[in-house]
């Protein structure tokens, strides 16, 4: 059990650290929300883009393999996505409210906290792995978060022809999908190896990626938010934290997935909710203070859930 406590804190500490470090950065006032936004664009579009690419030039993982773990995802996600649309039409009465709420739940922070969660326990390897599992399930988050959020708009011009545009125009524009395509054509293709200035800059512009976007996550934390918590925001970040972590858990098992494969699913599913989700929500014309508070708050609580529920999955000798 130690063994397990201490695999927890390894992979969960060093992303707090880096989180606690961008928000007591930011209530001194050493940086502004310019900085975060120009920061996260630069991760976003650049930083992320080289390390996805480069983690996977450079594995020898075996992709056709993966395909049972994206499986297991996608089941996952549909899972949740079904659930809260249940949950949602049910017990929500504003339709600004509802695409928020499901949002929050299914769509979780692959990219930032989940990567560096993954390379945190299981290193470049794990960080392959994970890369491809997030390449396939972005796509089937941008389309059932544009489908859930839909239901708000009451434009004559948003029909399901403007609204499946909207969908490829950001799947085709995405920066990590383009790199994650552009990474396995490169693989695919007879090509030498990538080597001297190209490789060492994009692994300088990889190396940034993780720290960069955990430490603008930590200063976007708004206390206030966070601690000023809706009944519905509640709910939603419990269904975040608690019960998607749970489901990951079952249908990993119930594909026969084990050890990093199973561990890397549980980490992508648990990750907070994730940090486009509000800028969707608010694009969409959805309630942008409830996004804003699920997503404070479980940034924050979800982190310590992930290191409970990695501590127990190890102690069971399942991850």
């Amino acid at each position: 059990m130690i063994d397990a406590i201490v695999f927890a804190i390894t992979i969960v500490l060093p992303n707090l650290f880096l989180m606690g470090l961008g928000f007591f950065m930011q209530r001194r006032g050493e940086v502004s929300q310019t900085f975060i936004d120009q920061a996260s664009y630069f991760v976003f579009n650049y930083c992320l883009p080289a390390l996805l690419f480069f983690s996977v030039v450079d594995s020898d993982v075996d992709y056709s393999k993966q395909v049972i773990l994206i499986a297991a995802g996608t089941v996952v996600t549909f899972i949740l996505f079904i659930g809260a649309e249940w949950y949602a039409n049910r017990f929500v009465k504003l339709p600004a409210d509802q695409g928020v709420f499901v949002q929050g739940v299914f769509r979780s922070n692959m990219a930032i906290i989940g990567l560096a969660t993954v390379a945190n326990a299981y290193g470049e390897h794990g960080l392959s792995i994970g890369a491809v599992y997030m390449g396939v399930v972005t796509i089937l988050f941008n389309i059932l978060a544009v489908i859930t959020l839909s239901r708000v708009s009451k434009s004559a011009e948003d029909t399901w022809i403007s609204r499946s545009t909207m969908i490829t125009k950001k799947l085709f524009t995405n920066p990590l999908i383009l790199a994650l395509l552009a990474a396995f054509a490169y693989k695919a293709l007879p090509l030498p190896p990538l080597a001297g200035v190209i490789h060492t800059t994009g692994g300088l512009l990889a190396a940034v990626a993780l720290p960069l976007a955990l430490i603008c996550a930590g200063a976007s934390i708004d206390l206030k938010a966070m601690l000023h918590l809706s009944g519905l925001s509640m709910q939603a970040s419990i269904g975040r934290i608690i019960i998607a972590p749970l489901i990951a858990v079952a249908v990993g098992l119930a594909f026969g997935l084990s050890g990093v494969h199973l561990g890397v699913l549980f980490l992508m599913v648990a990750s907070p909710t994730a940090a486009a989700s509000y800028v969707m929500a608010k694009a969409m014309g959805g309630n942008d203070v409830l996004a804003a508070n699920i997503l404070a708050f479980t940034t924050v609580v979800g982190m310590f859930g992930m290191a409970i529920g990695a501590a127990l999955l190890r102690a069971l000798g399942l991850i």
